[in-house]
């Protein structure tokens, strides 16, 4: 007696495809919804940061130990209102807070100035040039990766003292091996097309192949390194305030503030707790706004 099976019901790839489809569109339309937040919260951190005389409500370094610890609230205390709280110091928090965005700012930004000139120089040098100057640079790159730079960091800070020329140079100094190492490859790649030897044929000098054909073709990905390397560079000046090597008080920084406060982590929590909070915000919105150009950027990526 034969057993019955039970007809199945046949699957409409067009279904399908149309659910996979609608799928991927909920998820770009995330995606799109997530950068827009990320850019919003990094393009008002930069106004904050500017407009850091005019929002802060106090002087961020002005003490009254009177108000020391007062929890956030909107009633006055000390005749002023504090709307994050106040630290040990009775300093208000929302005002540090907010000159601190425009030191963590500065320095990202000019940390990675200067990491990208060093390491697009050098990652143009060795990509281009080849031979000694390539494994020289690349040999130095794979010792810098190789030694813990936070160590290093420390030990010149301790050495020359801490400042702030000296904390942009050292963040710098620490990211420019991404920049060296990414052009390189991407110099090696343009170097052999046929367009760089016609223009070498037409007596096309080196400078003038690397600064109009050369360049423009690697400056998206400069573009998504640098994004990228601010978030760490905001991170690593945070790291270094707050193990005291970085910008020294009575300057507000977001590092020095979640050191100042984890003392008073049990009574005081808000003194820690926003800077901190607001260093993640602005790591995560930045790292992703990193990503999004990196996929916006390069082809590969969007399946083009």
């Amino acid at each position: 007696m034969a057993s019955s099976i039970p007809a199945s019901v046949p699957a409409d790839g067009t279904a399908i495809a149309d659910a996979a489809e609608a799928r991927a569109g909920r998820g770009a339309r995330r995606t799109r919804r997530l950068v827009a937040a990320g850019g919003a919260f990094v393009a008002l951190l930069a106004v904050v940061a500017l407009a850091a005389p005019w929002l802060a409500p106090q002087d961020p370094v002005r003490q009254s130990l009177r108000a020391r610890l007062a929890a956030p609230t909107l009633e006055a205390v000390d005749g002023k209102a504090h709307l994050l709280g106040t630290d040990h110091l009775g300093r208000d928090v929302l005002s540090r807070v907010i000159w601190g965005a425009r030191v963590s700012l500065l320095v990202g930004f000019a940390a990675v100035g200067v990491g990208g000139i060093v390491g697009a120089g050098l990652g143009l040098l060795a990509g281009y040039r080849g031979g000694w100057a390539d494994t020289v640079i690349m040999t130095v790159a794979d010792a810098q990766l190789a030694f813990p730079f936070v160590l290093l960091a420390i030990g010149i800070i301790a050495v020359l003292g801490p400042s702030f020329p000296t904390l942009i140079v050292v963040i710098g100094l620490s990211g420019w091996v991404a920049y060296a190492r990414v052009l390189r490859s991407q110099v090696l790649v343009l170097r052999s097309r046929e367009f760089v030897d016609a223009i070498q044929a037409l007596g096309g000098s080196v400078p003038r192949i690397v600064g109009r054909h050369i360049v423009p073709n690697v400056l998206s990905s400069l573009v998504v390194i640098a994004t990228l390397e601010l978030a760490r560079a905001v991170v690593l000046e945070a790291t270094l305030s707050f193990l005291g090597l970085g910008i020294q008080p009575p300057t507000p920084s977001w590092g020095g503030m979640v050191q100042e406060g984890r003392e008073y982590l049990d009574t005081a929590w808000w003194i820690s707790t926003c800077p901190g909070l607001i260093l993640m915000l602005t790591s995560v919105a930045v790292s992703r706004t990193g990503d999004w150009l990196r996929d916006l950027l390069d082809p590969t990526l969007r399946g083009e």
